[in-house]
C-alpha cells in the first residue's frame, strides 16, 4: 500500500533514453533537485512544503550518460525463455508451458551452461528423453549460445503507468502469449 505519492515508482532513464531502472518517487525528487536528472513526463502533480513546491515527476531522465558494465547474464529460467523466445527450440512453436532440455543430458556428461540447455514443449522433450538430438533424431533450430548483453535490456514488470509506454520500446515488452506475473513468484 502506498503511504505518500514520493512512493509511486519513476521511471528513470539515461542520458540516451534508454531504461535504466525503476526508483521511489522521492529519490527521483533528490535527483531533480541536485541538477542530475530532469522531467520528462510529470504524473502526480504538486509536491508543497512549507519552503518550496516540486513537481512529481513519472519519468525522469539523467543529466548525464552512465556506463553500465557489460552483464553477465545468469542462466535463470526466466533468461533463458528469453533468449528462446518463449518457443520451443526442436519444433519452433511458441508454447505457454516449456521445459529446460539439456542438448547433451546430464547423464552423458552434459553441463548446465548456456551452451548446452535450450526450451522445449513437453511433447518434444519426452519423445528426445535421455538422448542427444541426433540419438533421437530431432534437430536444433538454432545451436544454444549465451545471449549478448543487448539480448536481454531491463524491462520493467507490466502493467506500467500510462506515461512510460512511449519510452519502452515494443521489442522490451513481454509476449502477449506468456501468463503475468504472480505476486510473490
Amino acid at each position: 500500500m502506498r503511504n505518500s505519492p514520493l512512493d509511486y515508482p519513476v521511471l528513470v532513464l539515461n542520458q540516451n533514453y534508454e531504461p535504466l531502472h525503476v526508483c521511489h518517487g522521492r529519490r527521483a525528487v533528490v535527483l531533480l533537485q541536485r541538477g542530475k536528472a530532469e522531467i520528462l513526463e510529470d504524473g502526480r502533480g504538486v509536491l508543497h512544503t512549507s519552503r518550496l513546491s516540486f513537481l512529481l515527476p513519472s519519468v525522469i531522465r539523467m543529466a548525464y550518460l552512465i556506463r553500465r558494465p557489460i552483464p553477465h547474464p545468469r542462466l535463470t529460467r526466466r533468461s533463458l525463455f528469453l533468449r528462446d523466445n518463449h518457443a520451443c527450440q526442436y519444433c519452433g512453436r511458441p508454447a505457454r508451458e516449456l521445459t529446460i532440455d539439456h542438448v547433451i543430458p546430464r547423464r552423458q556428461g552434459g553441463q548446465h551452461t548456456w551452451d548446452n540447455v535450450v526450451t522445449a514443449c513437453i511433447p518434444c522433450n519426452r519423445r528426445k528423453a535421455g538422448r542427444t538430438p541426433a540419438e533421437a533424431r530431432m534437430l536444433l533450430l538454432r545451436d544454444p549460445r549465451p545471449p549478448t548483453p543487448g539480448n536481454l535490456p531491463f524491462v520493467p514488470r507490466p502493467p506500467w503507468p500510462a506515461p512510460w509506454d512511449k519510452f519502452i520500446t515494443p521489442w522490451q515488452r513481454r509476449p502477449t502469449f506468456l501468463r503475468q506475473p504472480q505476486d510473490g513468484v
